[in-house]
Parts: C-alpha cells; sequence; structure tokens
C-alpha cells in the first residue's frame, strides 16, 4: 500500500520545532502565525543543562515541551505520548496517516538518511506525511524544503528509538481537539508568563529540571544531573573552566558551540526568535509586554553567539575557558533583567 496526504503546506524555517508547528497549526486550527510567533506561545526559550553519563555536559537553548505548552497556550488539545515498541509505534503513526492525519514525530537526526547528518541529536522534530509499504519508504516534512523528503522506513524507526545513546522513544504527537479557545493576547499572556517564571525558577520545578514521564534509564540519568533556565546558564558558567578536565573535552566544546549556532536548538537563534515575538508581543499587549524586551532579549542572542565562538576557539587549543565562563555569567544577567520584567507584569496582574 501506497498512502499520501496531499494538501499539507510546509514552511521552511530556522528551528524544527516550531516549523512543524507552524503548519500544523495552520493544517488543523487554520491559524497563520509566524515561526517567531509559534516559538514564542510555545515558550520556547530556556536553557536545559544537562551532564550525561559517558557523553558529557550539554547546553540546549529551548524548553523540552515547547509543543505542548504551545497547544497550552492556545487552548488547542494538543497531546504527546512515547511507545516503546517500535513495532506498534510505526503502526500508530501508520494509521494517523491513512487517517489523513499529518503526524508530529521526534527523532535522532543523525538516522534520517536524507539529512546526511554527521553528528546526533535525539529530539529533531518533523511530520509524517505517507509511507510505501512496498518501497518501504516514509515522505517526511521537514524544515529545510517545502517538498516532502523521502526516508527509509528503516532508518525512520531506528532514528525514532535507537538503541545507543538518548531515545525519545518514538514519541509522538496528535490533535486531539482542533478548536483554538484563547484569542492571541490571552496565549501571548500565559505563554510569556509561564516562560518568565520558568527562567527564573519559580514554575515549581525548585531542584534542577523536571524528568519526563516514562523516560528510559539514560534519560533519567542525564535529566538528575540538570538543570533549567537562570539557574541552567549559571551551572553551565560555572562548569566552564573544568571542562579542559573532562575527556573529549576539544569535542565537547564544539559540540555545544554547534548546538548554540548550527543544530536550530542553539541560544543565539532562539534568543533572536523570541526577541521577534516580544516585538510582535509588545505591539499586541503594550501594557504587559515592556517595549525594551526584545532588545534585552537580542542583547541575549548576541552573548550567546558570542559564547559560541569562545567554545569553538577552545576546542581547537585557546585557553578561553574563563572568559567563556566571564561570558555565560553576563548572559545569565541580562535574561534575569528581561525575565524579571517580563514576570513583573504577570506578577502585578495577579
Amino acid at each position: 500500500m501506497r498512502h499520501m496526504i496531499e494538501g499539507y503546506r510546509s514552511h521552511p524555517g530556522e528551528h524544527c520545532g516550531s516549523v512543524a508547528m507552524r503548519s500544523l497549526l495552520e493544517h488543523y486550527c487554520q491559524l497563520e502565525l509566524s515561526e517567531d510567533v509559534v516559538f514564542g506561545l510555545g515558550s520556547g526559550v530556556d536553557c536545559l543543562y544537562m551532564v550525561m553519563p559517558g557523553v558529557g555536559a550539554v547546553a540546549f537553548g529551548r524548553s523540552g515541551s515547547m509543543e505542548v505548552d504551545l497547544g497550552s497556550a492556545l487552548g488547542v488539545d494538543y497531546r504527546e505520548s512515547v511507545e516503546p515498541d517500535d513495532d506498534r509505534a510505526w503502526q500508530v503513526v501508520r494509521e494517523e496517516v491513512l487517517a489523513g492525519r499529518p503526524t508530529m514525530l521526534t527523532g535522532d537526526i543523525f538516522y534520517l538518511d536524507y539529512r546526511e547528518y554527521k553528528v546526533h541529536f535525539p529530539s529533531h522534530r518533523f511530520v509524517l506525511l505517507g509511507f510505501d509499504d512496498e518501497r518501504e519508504e516514509v515522505y517526511i516534512a521537514d524544515r529545510i524544503r517545502e517538498e516532502p523528503e523521502t526516508c527509509s522506513l528503516g532508518a525512520l524507526m531506528t532514528s525514532r528509538n535507537p538503541s545507543e545513546g538518548m531515545s525519545t522513544e518514538n514519541l509522538w504527537g496528535r490533535f486531539e481537539d482542533t478548536r483554538v479557545r484563547h484569542d492571541l493576547v490571552e496565549a501571548s499572556r500565559i505563554a510569556i508568563s509561564r516562560c518568565a517564571l520558568r527562567m527564573l525558577g519559580e514554575d515549581g520545578v525548585s531542584d534542577g529540571a523536571a524528568v519526563p514521564a516514562e523516560s528510559s534509564g539514560f534519560a533519567e540519568a542525564a535529566f538528575a544531573n540538570a538543570a533549567h533556565g537562570i539557574e541552567g546558564i549559571e551551572r553551565l558558567a560555572e562548569d566552564l573552566p573544568h571542562w579542559p578536565e573532562r575527556p573529549g573535552h576539544a569535542g565537547l566544546a564544539s559540540y555545544n558551540a554547534s548546538a548554540m549556532e548550527k543544530f536550530g536548538n542553539g541560544g543565539g537563534n532562539f534568543r533572536r526568535m523570541y526577541s521577534r515575538f516580544l516585538d510582535w508581543a509588545h505591539a499586541l499587549d503594550p501594557e504587559r509586554v515592556p517595549a525594551e524586551a526584545g532588545a534585552l532579549s537580542m542583547q541575549a542572542a548576541d552573548g550567546w553567539t558570542q559564547l559560541a565562538e569562545l567554545l569553538w576557539k577552545a576546542s581547537e587549543g585557546d585557553d578561553l575557558w574563563a572568559q567563556a565562563r566571564t561570558r555565560a555569567l553576563s548572559i545569565a544577567q541580562t535574561e534575569r533583567q528581561l525575565f524579571e520584567s517580563l514576570a513583573d507584569g504577570t506578577r502585578a496582574a495577579g
């Protein structure tokens, strides 16, 4: 059997998750939003700093719950779940496509044969649009092109739940109800409040980062040593001078530099997206969103880009670890100023 969903419009963009959710919201909810607004309404900014056994330390620049938080802010019933059994995981999403429903998937981009990626990145987002049983192929909307990509079924299944390293365990998402219950002003207020309180450590997660439900033992070990928000940036800063003591520290530095600027999950990229969202939100709701918020987010973005440049040079042998620490602490100070100003509006509103 071969089946392909027609009429799905894929918008290329900066980041896999916001690209996928932008197109899915347009398809399911008839909401036409920019990628920056989608990212902002998903409270996408974060700093998740994880020390992973056998791998090293990694700083991620976005929230792990952006897609679900986006649905919550808009009042759309969008849910995600894992499926440990690989064969069942494929049958579940295959049935979604047969029912005409484009389906959010996650996986390690390293294994997707149409991308030719050279490093592991296990939280890549993309949308399943079709399959061909005879050819053992699947058809995917990804962030690079408008046209669907062709991937082997075997590569897709390996990507979704690889046997080594970190796995998202066949995580997939579904729109249970496509009604939009919140207007954009209310959605913006919900999203900004959530993001600000999380970054400031006032979101109910008192010590480090929350462990996702049904996570693997590897993920549990990683999250057990994780911190998020401004605490995550500060812990990164304090650890940086000790990175040269780690085995393979040059590779660790270059991976994190790439994560910040090239992989679509980076600090500079995400803060620039959030800056443009805040400018949009200020025009929409000037009493709740300070005029200077967008500029502060852009200042933080520039700081992340400078930190990535220092890590690149450190990976090549330059002794820049103390400078990298100073830069990370400066970013934390800027982001604290930004999110305190955003949280003030939330606190004032009760």
